[in-house]
């Protein structure tokens, strides 16, 4: 079967998420734009993901469960994982990791945890957003320890990409996938990148209003939907994209 996957949506959790990202909202507007399958991607946080996911397994959405990492680079990546103990782990990481710069609400916005209710659970105070202290390779190796999944993300941007920041995607990183933004397709991009040709390719919305969920996404193939489909999936994801 073919699913319709959108893995990089931020939550009202994120700083830059709008006020209406809560776990209901996003799980609706996935649903009427014909998802089978999102992912969750807060700015250097795992906190929303299980309240998400609650809602989505009751309306029958399948809610991967991650974060938009930012490294020491600058560079903006995806992770995801399967377990709540993996996802629990990364968080301990990241929290050590993250540099503890006070959030200023008026500026940035406010950084909520919210229910299914749609209550308040927490207000996180520091900034999520900042840069980590670690480097993206130190970063990818203890995503796979973690048996996640590690994709750069809308590397064709011209700002927090892995492109942008380092010039180059190193050969030694070990990567699942590469995240374009909707601003590209993956034919044109490769057109003018065809030395990674060779890696697969995703593509999704980085939503942060709930209108922006499923303005693009990436069809994948399996049987049926479960973390080590998605994560063989998206790896098979490449062949039809090949520049002639």
């Amino acid at each position: 079967m073919i699913y319709r996957a959108d893995l990089h949506i931020h939550t009202v959790l994120s700083p830059c998420g709008d006020i209406e990202m809560t776990p209901r909202h996003i799980v609706k507007a996935a649903k009427k734009r014909g998802l089978h399958i999102i992912g969750i991607t807060d700015h250097n946080t795992t906190l929303q993901c299980a309240e998400v996911e609650k809602v989505g397994e009751r309306e029958g959405l399948h809610v991967l469960c991650g974060v938009e990492l930012n490294t020491r680079e600058e560079v903006h990546a995806l992770a995801f994982f399967e377990t709540p103990q993996h996802l629990t782990e990364f968080q301990i990481f990241l929290d050590k990791h993250l540099p503890p710069v006070k959030n200023n609400v008026e500026k940035f916005g406010y950084q909520l945890v919210i229910n299914e209710e749609e209550e308040v659970l927490q207000e996180v105070d520091y900034l999520l957003f900042s840069a980590l202290t670690i480097g993206i390779e130190e970063i990818e190796v203890e995503v796979h320890r973690l048996e996640g999944i590690f994709i750069p993300a809308h590397i064709n941007r011209v700002q927090n990409s892995i492109l942008s920041q380092l010039g180059f995607l190193p050969t030694d990183l070990k990567v699942d996938a590469l995240e374009l933004s909707r601003h590209t397709t993956i034919p044109a991009f490769l057109e003018k990148n065809k030395y990674l040709s060779k890696y697969p390719f995703i593509q999704s919305s980085d939503a942060h209003l709930p209108e922006d969920i499923g303005a693009i996404y990436t069809e994948l193939e399996m049987d049926k939907i479960s973390f080590s489909n998605i994560r063989q999936a998206i790896i098979a994801h490449t062949s039809s994209f090949l520049p002639t």
